[in-house]
């Protein structure tokens, strides 16, 4: 029997000035979704029942940015996009653009399962949701997505012609921040305040040794309608295989470019590195000046993190009772 483990992630970059409530928040929401797949390991549940799941719960909160919370496009929507990856037979689904699904991650399982295609986008993934069968992942209603918070800070996204990488400062105190435009973090050539709790993401191993990962998110707020970022994208912001499972997040177009997640089971396979010498490798020489971080799990039951900005929301479990849910390093 290997050793089960579990990681999971509410995104990466988080501004220390962030209020201590909202941080606490954040974590207690991971510390519940962390147990909810801490129990379905511990009673023998397979690694890809475990990370759509898990991610699912993470969706259904609003607190991070997936799902019901997700960030809103310049016209005011939601297209929120996950994708899947089952270590064993390295199977994966993935979504893009869907805006009535309430749970994406749900839905790029299916692709996998049921469709004869790995990736659906837009008016497709919402047809494939529509089908018999898969109805119980349809929403009607769009506002249910849709939060007070997240159509004010569009607003003040639009007012001062950015894209926001963390809405999750109040409204008030954003408004007020003049990093926005002086000396603040910049990503893509875009001034930013700060660049907090966005994507979410689960790895994990089973005690059969299996391995898989899911991510999934909302994007920028105030980005382009159609834009796609890394998070559906296997190999850039999922991969899972025999050696290990990894979900990322951050500046996603970084992410694209350097084929993160992939790059992870890449030098463990052909540099023979272990898991966090791999993960530390790939977070310092691949992401060249972009932001972003990544959990992983090992297929004999390691975990590892890693990031090269300011924090990143994470919790892990293995099965030896080890146990953490933390926020900077």
């Amino acid at each position: 029997m290997a050793r089960w483990a579990i990681a999971i992630h509410g995104g990466a970059g988080v501004d220390p000035n962030l209020p201590v409530h909202r941080q606490e928040e954040a974590e207690r929401v991971l510390a519940r979704c962390l147990q909810v797949g801490v129990d379905m390991l511990r009673s023998g549940a397979a690694a890809l029942d475990v990370v759509d799941a898990v991610v699912r719960e993470l969706e259904t909160d609003p607190c991070f940015n997936s799902g019901r919370g997700s960030a809103l496009t310049r016209a005011g929507t939601v297209e929120m996009e996950a994708s899947i990856m089952d270590g064993h037979g390295r199977r994966c689904g993935a979504v893009s653009g869907v805006s009535t699904v309430r749970n994406p991650v749900s839905l790029a399982r299916r692709v996998m399962d049921k469709s004869p295609h790995s990736y659906l986008a837009f008016n497709g993934a919402e047809d494939f949701a529509r089908e018999p069968g898969l109805i119980e992942f349809f929403s009607v209603d769009n506002s249910y997505f849709i939060t007070e918070e997240n159509v004010g800070m569009l607003k003040l996204a639009k007012e001062s012609n950015s894209i926001l990488f963390d809405y999750r400062i109040p409204l008030a105190e954003a408004a007020a921040s003049e990093s926005h435009t002086n000396g603040g973090m910049v990503m893509n050539g875009l001034p930013i305040s700060i660049y907090a709790p966005e994507t979410v993401g689960c790895a994990v191993v089973d005690s059969s040794g299996h391995t898989a990962a899911a991510t999934s998110t909302g994007g920028l707020m105030n980005k382009m309608t159609g834009r796609i970022g890394d998070s559906p994208l296997i190999g850039a912001g999922t991969y899972a295989c025999g050696h290990c499972a990894v979900s990322c997040t951050g500046e996603g177009e970084a992410i694209i470019r350097s084929t993160l997640a992939r790059d992870v089971a890449a030098v463990m396979e052909y540099k023979g590195l272990p898991l966090q010498e791999a993960v530390d490798f790939c977070v310092k020489e691949r992401l060249d000046e972009g932001f972003a971080g990544l959990i992983a799990v090992s297929g004999t039951g390691e975990v590892a993190y890693g990031f090269n900005c300011t924090g990143m929301f994470r919790g892990c479990a293995t099965e030896d009772g080890f146990m953490e849910v933390g926020t900077w390093e």
